[in-house]
């Protein structure tokens, strides 16, 4: 078992022991090489029909090089290169997951290995979950924390939805690979991270003032994991391979909170909705889609910026149970100059300007974006319900 899992089971010592097993990703590894240790766990494992999940980017990246040891096993492998749309963008909607579907079907796949971010993992663990088989993570990138989560956000008719699916088998995260992916992937990957600022303000204030249901170890394994990214910053920035590391394991943790709780609150609150209404949005006015950290670590930014504005009018938060506690929990949210000051660092867009976002579409996401996810309890939702 990685020190990584064992580090996330000492933090929730009060599951049951189903629970933590649900957890359990064997093998896991975060180590330069991963990817060396793929085509022996195929062979170990006593497949013998593999197909790998890419796009045209991360084929060159890992795809062939995966394609190469696995054959060289004796093992029949075939690489479906996941098609972009006519933006040039590659999505998990209903076209992508039929490609692959279908090459699943006519290989008779035992089982598909993710090499990609964060939308060849979504395509491929829906896909995987629909035609009953295992997937296998390799990130190519330190871009998400969904690599080990068992929802799938697909673009249904241009709608946002997540649907049930199933977490990897086994995750090859290969530092070499990861400290090689674009400045700007990396900088996703950590606005990613950041947005557990306000999702976790998002799920005190939806138990304290909606009775959602909570689990303090869940939240905790992930305040962990975010404050590790910020206190390493200059590390992540300058892309160094301990400062990937941190990064890559946090983002994994955040996935791992996920899975014990089974629901996503600790890792996505307002500044995720925000993040799917601008996505749904550019989908239907055919405009290249923007990286889902980016969007987020910016969202994060102005989510704060909101919260703490409605904190200070002194009539800002008369619509909530108990305006002294909320206050006192965003005034320990970190405000939207330091959020921004934090992407900055890592080199990420820190505005929506800067993002390509224009205010027209801010200004419609601050008001419909908790549509997106209606049986979420955010203070965006409740706010836009006085």
């Amino acid at each position: 078992m990685s020190n990584l899992i064992d580090r996330v089971k000492k933090l929730a010592a009060g599951f049951d022991e189903e629970t933590l097993r649900a957890i359990e990703i064997n093998p896991l590894l975060v180590e330069a090489g991963a990817l060396q240790a793929v085509a022996p766990y195929i062979k170990e494992k006593q497949y013998s029909q593999v197909v790998i999940a890419a796009d045209a980017i991360t084929y060159n990246i890992a795809g062939k090089l995966l394609e190469e040891a696995i054959a060289a096993q004796g093992i029949s492998v075939h690489v479906t290169i996941i098609k972009a749309d006519r933006q040039g963008d590659v999505i998990a909607d209903e076209a992508s997951i039929v490609q692959l579907l279908l090459d699943i079907q006519l290989r008779k796949a035992q089982v598909v290995i993710a090499a990609g971010s964060g939308t060849i993992h979504d395509i491929s663990r829906y896909a995987a979950y629909t035609t009953g088989i295992p997937f296998v993570s390799v990130p190519t990138a330190p871009s998400v924390d969904g690599f080990n989560s068992k929802g799938a956000p697909i673009i249904i008719r241009g709608e946002k939805k997540t649907i049930a699916a199933i977490g990897p088998d086994a995750i090859f995260a290969d530092l070499e690979i990861l400290t090689a992916a674009p400045a700007v992937m990396v900088a996703a990957g950590f606005g990613d991270m950041l947005g557990k600022y306000t999702s976790l303000f998002d799920w005190s204030f939806g138990v304290a003032e909606g009775g959602e249901p909570y689990s303090e170890e869940v939240a905790e394994i992930t305040r962990i994991a975010l404050n590790k990214c910020v206190e390493n910053a200059s590390l992540i920035a300058t892309r160094d391979q301990q400062g990937i590391r941190i990064l890559i394991e946090a983002l994994i943790e955040s996935g791992l909170a996920m899975l014990l709780f089974g629901q996503s609150h600790s890792a996505s609150g307002s500044e995720h909705h925000l993040s799917h209404f601008w996505e749904m949005e550019y989908i239907r006015l055919g405009k290249r889609q923007l990286l889902h950290g980016a969007k987020v670590g910016v969202a994060c930014a102005e989510i704060s910026k909101l919260y703490h504005q409605l904190a200070a009018e002194e009539e800002g938060l008369a619509f909530t149970a108990n305006p002294e506690k909320v206050r006192e929990a965003i005034a320990a949210l970190p405000d939207e100059a330091q959020i921004r000051a934090w992407l900055k660092q890592v080199g990420g867009p820190t505005t929506t300007e800067e993002l390509g976002v224009d205010k027209e579409l801010l200004t419609a996401s601050l008001q419909k974006a908790h549509l997106v996810r209606p049986n979420r309890y955010t203070l965006l939702r409740v706010y836009n319900s006085i």
